[in-house]
């Protein structure tokens, strides 16, 4: 089928479409474009006036990542509706500045006031900037980080669905050859039934944002879209995604299956009406289990704080390993995490029997590796 680059005239955002399509809209803003039969001088004064607001729009974000926003949410809880942020007008799509070569989104929610409440996001997403900054050299400014934090004050670093999609395209905008970009989410993940086909089981993995029950939750072809199909030849990204059923959540082309002894071969995922793959770049998933499964975070592995498995797993292996591989760091994860129990308070009383015996078991989670393209894992070292 013959496709045609065309570009959001909300977010500015280049994408391909089918040549017959004259309506479309955009996986990243949601904004809907109407391809109109006009003259250049239209289309270029659309992108202009775009680019005209986003340029003013900066200087203000600029203001705010130094200062704290005033919050007039008496309430307390930084969720849904606190901020009058959404529904918001597709003309208002706010960007950040881009830091350097080396740049991070991160992203810890832990829902508060729901039933489905997180221990141990938020821990995840400030260890994984420590890890990032001490580790790997990444700026502090280089790196965006977003959490339902109770103390956090700027309505633009709340994890709701639409700052998410706005921090993954800011994540992407400008990179070059040479970049290293990371994208970190510590939440709750799920699964639908997919509406569009381009999934070998028919389902769709997904991310879940504080707001999702109002706003929706953002789906694996979102994010594909979103940071894995812009990426730039020499260009690489990093997603450490820390949430259940999150396996192929970046919708990437291949899936390492390996066992227990270490034997891997890659799974083509690769779908005939699907693109899932970048523009050039590599794009890597290190994520908590399979598609599947589920993940938990426990204060198991740390002693104290409650963390996500994936995340503590993770950086402990990368720090204890200096120059370990990709097959390395899948097998040391995987590894660790099969002999730790889940750290529950067991329960009193008759009926908390046969819940208690689950402190006895190991955890059913097998961290997943998937790539935009077929590397020697053993011989690949892991760096960001």
């Amino acid at each position: 089928m013959a496709s045609r680059q065309e570009r959001c005239i909300h977010c500015g955002v280049l994408l391909v479409v089918p040549a017959e399509v004259n309506v479309f809209e955009c996986g990243v803003c949601h904004g809907i474009t109407q391809i109109r039969p006009s003259t250049a001088p239209w289309s270029t004064q659309a992108y202009n006036s775009f680019h005209s607001f986003t340029g003013r729009f900066r200087g203000f974000l600029n203001t705010i990542r130094s200062t704290s926003s005033v919050n007039t949410n008496s309430g307390g809880y930084y969720g849904a509706n606190s901020f009058g942020l959404y529904p918001q007008p597709h003309s208002l799509r706010p960007s950040f500045h881009v830091y350097g070569s080396k740049r991070a989104v991160l992203c810890g929610i832990r829902y508060h006031g729901k039933s489905y409440k997180l221990k141990g996001s938020i821990n995840d997403a400030k260890c994984m900037k420590y890890f990032l900054i001490k580790h790997y050299g990444f700026p502090s400014d280089s790196i965006l980080m977003l959490t339902d934090d109770m103390e956090e004050r700027n309505q633009l670093r709340i994890p709701t669905r639409y700052n998410i999609l706005m921090a993954m395209r800011w994540l992407l905008e400008n990179t070059q050859s040479g970049d290293s970009l990371v994208f970190h989410f510590s939440g709750h993940g799920t699964q639908q039934i997919s509406m569009d086909g381009n999934e070998i089981d028919g389902l769709d993995e997904a991310i879940c944002p504080v707001d999702y029950e109002e706003q929706g939750k953002i789906l694996d072809d979102e994010i594909n879209t979103a940071i894995v199909r812009p990426l730039p030849s020499g260009a690489k990204l990093h997603a450490i995604v820390d949430a259940c059923h999150s396996g192929t959540v970046l919708d990437l082309s291949f899936v390492c299956k390996m066992n227990r002894e270490g034997y891997y071969s890659w799974e083509d995922q690769r779908f005939p009406r699907a693109n899932k793959g970048t523009s050039g770049g590599l794009a890597v998933s290190i994520s908590a289990c399979e598609d599947s499964q589920t993940s938990i975070d426990t204060s198991a592995l740390s002693g104290t704080e409650a963390t996500g498995v994936l995340t503590y797993s993770f950086i402990q292996t990368v720090q204890n390993e200096p120059g370990l591989s990709y097959g390395r760091l899948l097998s040391a994860m995987r590894s660790t995490i099969r002999g730790t129990k889940t750290g529950i308070v067991p329960l009193n009383g008759p009926i908390a029997s046969m819940f208690n015996r689950l402190l006895g078991m190991e955890l059913r989670q097998e961290p997943q590796l998937s790539s935009s393209e077929v590397f020697d894992v053993y011989t690949s070292p892991f760096v960001l």
